[in-house]
């Protein structure tokens, strides 16, 4: 049967499996002149190209890792934060320990990904990452040390909650003081190392979470879909309501009320 005698349907659930262009399936209907099938090849042709673009990305966001085994480190942790901004709730912190090889392709800086995206990559990086440490640090802590130091108290509280000890540290932008594990302060680093994306993930789903339980608790700031963010419906609650117990009040507006 030659390829003209194949219906569209079928071509374009065989094209599906080509993994490469040097693939006998792709190369048998790179020369069927049908207009359907020519738009099958150059969607097949995209998709290809996408898939190889994704695979160069990850393997560059493993170069801090591949560097650091290199250099003889064997436990490597990436760390990361969320909730610096908000004007309410805590600031948490992840640490995550990955195998050496590992496979989490799609894995990037969190604000870069859907909500959907990221719960499907939680439930990956929890299955396949040898430990993962949390730190919490609360809105009234947060206003007792100012933000940055709230911050550096959430990286080394997920540190101190890994079940394995690292010997080599790559964080988001910022140094610990008084750990002595080696350091790498990576700028931008949820998009350049693929560990401390993977933390970026945690810390960002598992804070969400939690604020979506605080929208039940406290209901009327939209928490469940500003995560304490200064939006719109959020300051309106705020105008409203005044404060709740989890606002942060060394913060701007939220201080205004006190």
């Amino acid at each position: 049967m030659t390829s003209k005698n194949i219906p569209i349907s079928e071509i374009k659930d065989q094209l599906l499996s080509v993994k490469d262009l040097e693939d006998p399936i792709y190369q048998k209907f790179m020369t069927d002149e049908r207009i359907g099938v020519q738009k099958l090849i150059l969607s097949c042709q995209k998709r290809l190209e996408k898939a190889a673009l994704m695979l160069a990305e990850a393997y560059e966001r493993q170069a801090y890792e591949r560097q650091a085994y290199q250099s003889g480190y064997h436990v490597i942790a990436g760390i990361d934060e969320v909730g610096r901004g908000p004007l309410a709730g805590p600031v948490i912190a992840a640490a995550v320990i990955l195998p050496e090889e590992v496979e989490l392709i799609e894995v990037n800086d969190s604000k870069q990904v859907s909500e959907k995206k990221r719960d499907l990559f939680y439930e990956q990086i929890m299955d396949v990452a040898l430990a993962v440490g949390i730190g919490v640090v609360s809105e009234g802590e947060i206003d007792q040390l100012n933000i940055y130091q709230a911050t550096k108290l959430a990286m080394k509280k997920a540190l101190a909650n890994l079940d394995l000890q690292p010997d080599c540290l790559l964080i988001d932008a910022m140094s610990l003081d008084d750990v002595a594990i080696h350091q790498e302060n990576i700028i931008k680093g949820d998009a350049k190392s693929v560990s401390i994306a993977a933390a970026s993930i945690v810390a960002k789903v598992t804070r969400d979470r939690l604020m979506k339980d605080y929208g039940r608790t406290y209901p009327g700031y939209g928490f469940e879909n500003n995560a304490g963010y200064g939006t719109k419906e959020h300051l309106i609650g705020l105008e409203k309501l005044g404060p709740c117990p989890i606002h942060r009040k060394t913060f701007a507006p939220v201080k205004n009320y006190f």
